[in-house]
């Protein structure tokens, strides 16, 4: 009797530290996605400034704005669905990059805007949230690599499964050309 008791205490045991495991796994995923949805905001707040400071220079560019300005919205509202959304978040937000991409081109014709202290201070804001960003989405895939490998992996995964963890998608590139290495040619 006292060995079933043992048994029945080492298994339960195990039972909550595999469980405690999952939570804590599952925290730093929802923790990770926190910091990427912080910068994501930040970035957010700066375009609508870039618009306004491009768009006194550039007039005859409105198609641009306007599609920067929608990318924008679509790619903020794709935020709401919190860690579960992020293969949609990352969706957004390579259409924002592309949005983002055609107004520096944009810039570019206008010499006078390139040299604008706020354009440039704004460029240089936007380039640090973005290093940021990809310093934050490479720790959020790092912990839904750690909680995926948590749910797979035998005796967690039995774990896993009465506890309903579910698996959590990586942010990944949607756009196949951000993919692609750059071709250098001289």
């Amino acid at each position: 009797m006292l060995i079933a008791l043992v048994i029945l205490a080492a298994v339960a045991g195990l039972f909550v530290v595999l469980y405690n495991g999952l939570v804590n796994a599952k925290n730093s995923v929802d923790e990770a996605w926190s910091g990427i949805d912080v910068q994501l905001k930040r970035r957010y707040d700066l375009i609508p400034n870039l618009v306004n400071v491009v768009k006194g220079y550039v007039k005859h560019e409105h198609d641009t704005l306007v599609e920067v300005t929608e990318a924008r919205a679509q790619a903020q509202a794709s935020l709401s669905q919190g860690p579960q959304g992020a293969r949609s978040v990352g969706a957004a937000e390579s259409l924002l990059g592309e949005a983002l991409m055609r107004l520096y081109a944009v810039a570019e014709n206008y010499p006078d805007l390139k040299a604008n202290e706020n354009f440039m201070q704004l460029q240089g804001q936007l380039a640090t949230i973005e290093e940021e960003l990809s310093m934050a989405r490479r720790y959020y895939n790092g912990t839904v690599k750690a909680l995926n490998n948590r749910i797979m992996q035998f005796p967690s995964n039995v774990v896993a499964s009465l506890g309903h963890f579910a698996k959590a998608d990586y942010f990944e590139i949607q756009n196949q050309q951000e993919r692609e290495v750059p071709l250098v040619q001289f």
